[in-house]
């Protein structure tokens, strides 16, 4: 029996593009999917317009579900999609969560209840904090302008787990039919404070890097006026990082070993591989 497309939504986002890529590797092929599309290598798919399902789940048998940005009821908008690749008969669905979220709880976390509620075969990826967070993300800009970090993570740790090292275990839950139905705490091997960030960033670049300690509510502002983002968004931002403060990230875990079968890369390797993007 011939295997069937799988789905990415968001392929062209930090995960999105390397799970492409690594499936492809793999032999599959691939629906590659964003927002925008190119009519060419990439279909159009958008959570918030139905007109966009047909073509992105036709002759699917896997799919990975990448959550809208920005938006905060999380459930509401991608439920369509999901009831319609679940009506469809899509036989595995994964989910990009967070090491944070717990089920049944804020964002993505009421979207991984009702994976599990209602999806026959279901994983859903709960990593921490992104590597990549530093080199394509919200980091970015302060470390190559003002060569500096603000967080409102005190001195609390985050075991940092690699794109890459998500993509991996990502690309075998989409692609092993045999994966138990599971949510996995994707972690790096060791957790670092941004203290420690900021030195490894600029161990690798040979410049001082500054980790700037905000109070919660200074981030929350920073959120909205300069990524634009919605108070109520930005206040649950700003308390995850409050919770690392108080050590909710803390930890580190097997599954990258386990199920991509290699250790998970090392801040100190990323910020090797990363440092031309902080010379600019």
């Amino acid at each position: 029996m011939t295997a069937g497309s799988i789905l990415v939504t968001g392929a062209t986002g930090k995960t999105g593009r390397r799970i492409v890529e690594r499936l492809r590797g793999l032999g599959r092929t691939v629906r590659a999917a964003s927002r925008t599309g190119d009519g060419t290598s990439l279909i159009r798919f958008d959570w918030f317009d139905p007109t966009s399902f047909e073509l992105a789940s036709k002759d699917i048998e896997a799919a990975y579900l990448l959550a809208p940005s920005g938006v905060y009821e999380v459930l509401s908008s991608m439920k369509p999609f999901i009831d319609h690749l679940l009506e469809a008969g899509v036989g595995r669905l994964v989910l990009l969560s967070a090491s944070s979220l717990e089920p049944g709880g804020p964002m993505m976390g009421a979207v991984h209840s009702y994976l599990a509620a209602n999806a026959p075969s279901w994983t859903v990826l709960r990593p921490s904090w992104f590597m990549q967070n530093f080199s394509e993300q919200q980091h970015l800009a302060t470390i190559r302008n003002e060569r500096a970090i603000y967080s409102a993570t005190g001195d609390g740790r985050v075991g940092f787990v690699s794109a890459d090292d998500i993509a991996a275990v990502a690309a075998r839950a989409l692609s092993d039919p045999d994966m138990p139905n599971t949510d996995l705490i994707l972690t790096g091997p060791e957790p670092l404070s941004y203290d420690d960030v900021a030195g490894i960033i600029g161990a690798a670049i040979g410049q001082r890097i500054t980790h700037h300690k905000l109070a919660p509510a200074a981030l929350a502002t920073r959120f909205e006026v300069l990524a634009g983002l919605s108070p109520n968004y930005a206040r649950v931002l700003a308390g995850l990082d409050e919770a690392v403060a108080k050590g909710s990230e803390d930890r580190v875990t097997d599954s990258v070993a386990r199920i991509a079968g290699r250790q998970p890369i090392s801040f100190a390797e990323y910020a090797t591989g990363a440092s031309t993007v902080w010379k600019l």
